[in-house]
C-alpha cells in the first residue's frame, strides 16, 4: 500500500511540475517568437529580432568584424567550416554561448574579444535574430532543425 501511495504522489508531483512550469520559449505563441519575445534560461531580457539583425551586421570594435562577416548572411554560410551555423539555432544555446565568451568562461581568439563588450540586451537580441532565421542545421538523424 505504501508503494502505491508513493507512486501516486510521485505522479501527482510530476503532473504539477508540468502544469506549473516556468515561462520557456516553447510556451510562447508563434507570433511572440516571430517578434523575438523569448524567455531565457540565461536570465536575459526579451530579445528583439530587428535589433539583433542590425547588430549582427555591425562591425565590432575589437575585431572590425560583424557576426555575418564570419558566420555568413543570416548565420547560414560560415567562412570557415569550423565556424558554427547560427541560423535556426536554439535561442538559449546562442545566449549561453555569447555570455560564456563575454564572461571568459569560454575562449576563442575572435569570439572572446567580439563578445566582451556585449550587453545582456544585445545578447538577447542576437539570439532572437539568429534563432528566428531559417537554417540548415540538422540533428543526428539528418533531420532539419526548424
Amino acid at each position: 500500500m505504501t508503494n502505491k501511495i508513493l507512486a501516486i504522489a510521485l505522479l501527482a508531483s510530476i503532473a504539477l511540475a508540468g502544469c506549473s512550469g516556468g515561462d520557456t520559449p516553447a510556451e510562447h505563441s508563434a507570433a511572440d517568437r516571430a517578434e523575438g519575445h523569448t524567455s531565457s534560461s540565461a536570465g536575459l531580457p526579451a530579445g528583439h529580432i530587428a535589433a539583433g539583425e542590425k547588430l549582427a551586421q555591425t562591425k565590432g570594435k575589437a575585431t572590425g568584424q560583424s557576426c555575418v562577416d564570419c558566420h555568413g548572411a543570416e548565420g547560414n554560410a560560415p567562412i570557415d567550416e569550423t565556424y558554427p551555423k547560427l541560423a535556426g539555432q536554439y535561442y538559449d544555446y546562442i545566449a549561453h554561448s555569447l555570455q560564456a565568451y563575454r564572461d571568459g568562461d569560454r575562449d576563442h581568439p575572435l569570439m572572446s574579444s567580439q563578445a566582451k563588450e556585449l550587453t545582456d540586451q544585445q545578447i538577447a537580441d542576437l539570439a532572437a535574430y539568429f534563432g528566428s532565421r531559417k537554417g540548415s542545421l540538422q540533428d543526428l538523424h539528418g533531420m532539419h532543425h526548424d
